[in-house]
């Protein structure tokens, strides 16, 4: 597994990205290992290409080979996605100023909410129990032309992850804590508290599980033809982004 990136790592590299500030997220990109964060960080490097921000061809060649490579779920689409940035072509899938965080809290969130939509003008996602200002109709399409409506996949794909971060532990006595944890009910909570005995594999789980989850989160946009872009500059409100070590 590649080494975990320190709290201040994360916290810069989360608010270049919430900023969309691609010069600040290049410079950090050059300095570390891309493997562990590309998922999270692949929209605003696109950005960085598409601008000629200096450096950013080169980070995003590594970039693009570290998704191959890894070829894990949304990253043939987001290499795509960098390789078509590189070579000046247009991407084929629509562009939309979606967080994919937000979009798999809709995907992967309590399965009592019921998912909800996504805005197909701004963006913006809202959980099925929000008010749109107007009804739903009956039997009125998902993709309406205003409103993409996501279902709620419950947490098979996150008790998978739980299960292949305890596979790649090089600590052994870790993963056989770990993975008497994960059976039957409460057994994300379990899994959480036994992970906190070691704040650096903590750490790097939620990285993990970031990247799974953005990657899960941009298959589901891409398979309805979407692609997300930055959307910072919007003058609209976000959620306040993950602290690392606490769960989402």
């Amino acid at each position: 597994m590649t080494d975990a990136w320190s709290d201040h790592d994360v916290t810069a590299l989360r608010a270049a990205c919430h900023a969309a500030d691609s010069r600040a997220l290049v410079a950090l990109l050059r300095t570390r290992d891309a493997e562990p964060v590309l998922q999270q960080c692949g929209d605003v490097l696109t950005a960085a290409v598409v601008r000629g921000v200096p450096a950013a061809v080169e980070t995003a060649v590594r970039c693009l080979a570290a998704l191959r490579v890894r070829n894990g779920e949304g990253d043939e689409v987001l290499a795509d996605q960098l390789d078509a940035a590189i070579g000046g072509a247009t991407p084929f899938l629509r562009p939309l100023p979606v967080d994919l965080e937000e979009l798999s809290g809709l995907l992967e969130g309590d399965p009592a909410w019921g998912g909800g939509w996504v805005d197909l003008n701004t963006g913006e996602c809202r959980p099925a129990t929000a008010d749109f200002g107007e009804p739903w109709g009956e039997g009125e399409p998902e993709d309406t032309g205003r409103r993409l409506h996501v279902a709620c996949a419950r947490s098979h794909a996150a008790y998978r992850d739980m299960e292949d971060f305890i596979a790649a532990l090089d600590d052994r006595s870790l993963a056989d804590a770990l993975g008497a944890t994960i059976t039957g009910r409460g057994a994300f909570r379990r899994f959480k508290d036994a992970l906190a005995v070691s704040p650096t594999e903590q750490r790097r789980y939620w990285l993990f599980s970031a990247e799974r989850r953005h990657g899960r989160a941009r298959t589901w946009l891409a398979d309805h033809g979407y692609r997300p872009t930055p959307r910072a500059g919007s003058g609209r409100a976000r959620s306040t982004p993950h602290t690392p070590g606490r769960p989402s």
